[in-house]
């Protein structure tokens, strides 16, 4: 078959044939939207580095949960700002914690928005780091435990389903097992399954106060250079009984989101994370793009490598571009 006898451009000719014949679908329903809850009254704070996103305080989080769903868009996952941390991270499992509450809120006001939680201590460590320090050394095992209790912790508040961010090595096993043994069964994990230790975070550790105070990373998130270790990791989270299995960061890594699709049936979810967000904004905002053409590509586009969920910052802007 070649040209003249096939021409590509037949059904291309109008939107009615383009539509007809497309091949992957998007829509506010496959995201996911971070909220970043804070303490106080009142509080909508803009992040300096991530135009269009606040920190917010509990009492503000009804009216973000109303224009979500209003958008089309029914799930969020919360990152939390407590008002202290300590060498232990004994607010990210405490139950008056600031996700706890903000679980509670999000459930009084909008119970058919599905909360998912993010199940890290860097937000709640002196430190900054994602685990219970020896030294300067992240303690894999003395960690697993505290972020098994932070994870029912969540559920117990009613959480629909909690994300374990921290990369430690059997952290999906254990929380499994602790959610099981308080009959949170039901309860599904989202496993970071594929982190890789990037420079795209920057943002984010602004908006969520959660830089590491000393060294880096680097010992317990990917090497960037990696993609069959990618497989090991998640081969792993799956054996553990994860339910849905995350790459992030997305855009720079959507070989790897195509690879994960490829070798396993369960749910794949990326992470369009916030550096990735913010040069959006910072060349929309120079007039270099086109916003709203550049947010819908390169959402496409990581759903065209295999994501089934997106998580990002730009969910609002991609359902209200669709009005």
């Amino acid at each position: 078959m070649v040209f003249p006898d096939y021409r590509p451009r037949r059904l291309r000719r109008n939107e009615t044939f383009r539509a007809l014949i497309r091949e992957t679908s998007l829509s506010p329903a496959h995201l996911v939207y971070p909220l970043f809850v804070t303490t106080g009254k009142g509080v909508r704070a803009p992040i300096g580095s991530m135009p269009g996103i606040d920190r917010i305080s509990v009492d503000q989080l009804g009216r973000e949960a109303k224009e979500c769903l209003a958008l089309g868009i029914g799930n969020v996952i919360l990152f939390g700002l407590p008002d202290k941390k300590d060498p232990a991270a004994s607010g990210a499992y405490a139950a008056d914690g600031i996700i706890q509450r903000a679980i509670k809120e999000l459930k009084n006001k909008a119970p058919e928005l599905m909360v998912s939680t993010d199940v890290c201590l860097c937000e709640y460590t002196s430190h900054g780091h994602c685990g219970i320090l020896v030294g300067e050394e992240v303690d894999n095992d003395a960690t697993l435990g505290i972020l098994a209790k932070t994870a029912v912790s969540h559920a117990r508040a009613g959480a629909d389903m909690v994300a374990p961010s921290d990369m430690m090595d059997g952290r999906v096993g254990e929380i499994r097992a602790a959610l099981d043994e308080e009959d949170f069964a039901n309860v599904p994990i989202m496993s970071y399954a594929v982190k890789y230790a990037s420079a795209f975070y920057g943002p984010f550790r602004e908006a969520a106060d959660c830089a590491p105070q000393f060294g880096d990373r680097s010992s317990y998130q990917m090497d960037p250079a990696n993609v069959r270790e990618a497989i090991r990791e998640a081969t792993l989270d799956v054996e553990e009984g994860a339910d849905i299995l995350m790459v992030k960061p997305a855009v720079a890594y959507l070989d790897v989101i195509a690879r994960l699709r490829e070798e396993f049936d369960l749910p794949v979810a990326a992470y369009h994370v916030s550096g990735e967000y913010a040069m959006i904004k910072a060349a929309a905002a120079q007039g270099w793009i086109d916003e709203k053409r550049v947010v819908a590509e390169t959402l496409l586009a990581i759903r065209r490598a295999g994501a089934d969920i997106i998580i990002t910052y730009c969910a609002k802007d991609y359902a209200r571009s669709l009005g």
